[in-house]
């Protein structure tokens, strides 16, 4: 009889050592999720010297010393982990095969055409009409498409408005763009504007541009300032149209499968510090755009800022854009970006 209560006793000890360990281990799982550690990618469009770079950095920075470097990112300029083509990246992005980038609206259009809304022509009047857009409906709307395609929005930063360079003559109205090699992003709402400008749209990928624009295989780009600047096309460029055409927002993306995966805490420490590195790019893009302008007037540009009587014949002669993607954009989305 005491034999038996002797193997009971030792049964109900093992199954509690057990238990425990199961429950120690468990315990252990949950610590280890909730401090995993992370050495990611990040594609930027651009070069080193550019405002979307410095907000990356800040990001890399920020994430390391939060998290006392247990999350490392590895930042690569000019789409080097796609070639240079970020179509490319934006579809790495979505698949996962990139973590983290910093890519144009534009360029998502390869993913979904109602993406292009946010830079439809002669949209904006200026930054105080973007920015409501973007906290409020408008961006949120844009927030729920990124996510359908695997991509979490961490925040919206800013390439700014696009503005027209070119090597051929000044430009004031349509008709002096008649006949000109513009190089556009690989969009079919741009080729579609630009063939109603008149003009004979090229699309490459941007790494290729300045090349072409110094060996005139094309005449001219459009690019926001801090673009032309920073990938000093003044050195193949002559003259630069202000019209404000199109403003050209930014997505600091991750791939959402990534981002789902992790931590309630790490979900956090990415959006908290997503946030505060775009909001930082957008200040210092604003900041910098006056002193890059005179910078590039000074290495030689010729700048033309159109009256506007000039920019009502632009905005006439491209409403048939308007005309054919209101559909395919979505009236509800379009109306957001309206602000109506």
């Amino acid at each position: 009889m005491l034999k038996k209560k002797f193997g009971f006793a030792a049964i109900g000890m093992s199954a509690a050592l057990v238990l425990g360990a199961c429950s120690s281990d468990t315990g252990t799982e949950a610590n280890a999720d909730e401090a995993k550690e992370y050495d990611l990618k990040m594609s930027v469009t651009v070069s080193d010297s550019s405002t979307w770079y410095e907000a990356a950095e800040k990001l890399r920075d920020d994430l390391a010393e939060e998290s006392d470097g247990r999350i490392n990112i590895e930042l690569y300029a000019n789409e080097q982990l796609s070639g240079g083509d970020s179509g490319k990246a934006v579809e790495g992005l979505a698949k996962g095969s990139i973590d983290l980038t910093f890519n144009s609206t534009i360029i998502y259009s390869i993913l979904d055409d109602r993406f292009g809304v946010a830079s439809a022509p002669f949209l904006f009047a200026g930054t105080d009409e973007v920015d409501p857009v973007f906290a409020g409906e408008g961006g949120d709307m844009l927030k729920d498409i990124l996510a359908e395609k695997g991509v979490h929005a961490l925040g919206y930063g800013q390439n700014g408005f696009r503005q027209l360079t070119n090597s051929v003559r000044e430009v004031k109205t349509p008709e002096d763009l008649k006949g000109m090699k513009i190089r556009i992003p690989g969009i079919t709402m741009y080729t579609d504007l630009y063939r109603e400008l008149g003009t004979d749209p090229q699309t490459m990928t941007f790494s290729e541009v300045f090349t072409a624009l110094q060996q005139g295989t094309i005449d001219g780009q459009e690019n926001p300032i801090d673009v032309i600047y920073s990938s000093k096309l003044a050195e193949v460029q002559d003259y630069i149209t202000m019209w404000n055409y199109s403003y050209d927002p930014l997505v600091l993306g991750m791939n959402k499968k990534l981002y789902d995966s992790m931590s309630d805490a790490d979900k956090e420490l990415f959006d908290r510090l997503g946030k505060e590195a775009a909001e930082y790019q957008v200040e210092i893009a604003r900041e910098k755009e006056a002193s890059q302008i005179e910078e590039l007037e000074a290495a030689g540009m010729q700048f033309y800022y159109p009256t506007e009587e000039e920019l009502a014949l632009f905005e006439e002669a491209v409403q048939p854009v308007y005309a054919k993607y209101e559909d395919i954009w979505g009236a509800d989305l379009l109306k957001a970006f309206k602000g109506e």
